[in-house]
C-alpha cells in the first residue's frame, strides 16, 4: 500500500511543480508585455515617418560643432564635442527639400544634427566616423527613407528604430512563453481530471 502512495505523492509534486512553472512563464510574459508596452509599443505608435520612398541627395556637409558630456567613471561627466552633419535630400514622391535624420532618436537629440556620433573624449575619433558616412552619403546618391503621410514632420529618417518588424520580433518570445505557459497548465489540469475520471469509472464498475 505504501509504494502506491508513494507514486501518487510523486506524481502531485511533480504536477504541483508543472503548474508553478507554468503560472511563472505566464507571469513573465506579462511583465515583458508590459516593459515593452511602455516602450517600445508606445514609440512605435507616435513615430509618424510611417510611409517609405526614395531619397536623393542635395547636400552633405559638416555645418559646426556642438558640446556634449560622456561617462568617464562612477559619478564622473566630462564634455566634449561633437561634429553636426547636415544631409538634404529631394523627396522623389513630392519633390521637397528636406533634412534627412539618421532615426527618430536623433531628431531627440539635436534637431539641427542628420547624424550624432557617440560622445566620447577624442574629438578626432568622432570627426572621423562622421566623415565616412558623409562619404557614404555622397557615394550612394539615391536611397530609401521614410516620410510622414500627414505632412507634421517636414523631415524625413533614414533608418525606422520602431518598425513593424521590430515589434513582431519583439513580441514573439513573449507570446511564446504566454503559450507555453498556458499549455502546461491546461495540460495538467487535464490530467488530473481525466485521472478523476478514470477513478469514478472504475468506482461504478465494481
Amino acid at each position: 500500500e505504501l509504494a502506491p502512495m508513494k507514486t501518487v505523492t510523486a506524481l502531485k509534486a511533480g504536477e504541483d511543480r508543472a503548474i508553478l512553472l507554468g503560472l511563472a512563464m505566464m507571469v513573465c510574459s506579462i511583465m515583458m508585455y508590459f516593459l515593452l508596452g511602455i516602450t517600445l509599443l508606445r514609440s512605435y505608435m507616435q513615430s509618424v515617418w510611417t510611409e517609405e520612398t526614395q531619397c536623393s541627395l542635395l547636400n552633405a556637409s559638416i555645418t559646426e560643432t556642438f558640446n556634449c558630456s560622456f561617462n568617464c567613471g562612477p559619478e564622473c561627466w566630462k564634455i566634449s564635442q561633437y561634429p553636426c552633419l547636415q544631409v538634404y535630400v529631394n523627396l522623389t514622391s513630392s519633390g521637397q527639400k528636406l533634412l534627412l535624420y539618421h532615426t527618430e532618436e536623433t531628431m531627440k537629440i539635436n534637431s539641427e544634427c542628420s547624424y550624432i556620433p557617440k560622445c566620447g573624449k577624442n574629438y578626432e575619433e568622432s570627426m572621423s566616423l562622421v566623415n565616412v558616412v558623409m562619404e557614404n552619403f555622397r557615394k550612394y546618391q539615391r536611397f530609401s527613407c521614410f516620410y510622414d503621410p500627414e505632412g507634421v514632420q517636414k523631415n524625413v529618417i533614414l533608418t525606422k528604430l520602431y518598425s513593424s518588424n521590430v515589434l513582431f520580433h519583439s513580441l514573439f518570445w513573449p507570446t511564446c512563453m504566454m503559450i507555453g505557459g498556458v499549455a502546461i497548465v491546461a495540460m495538467v489540469k487535464l490530467t488530473q481530471y481525466l485521472s478523476l475520471l478514470c477513478e469514478r469509472i472504475q468506482r461504478i464498475s465494481r
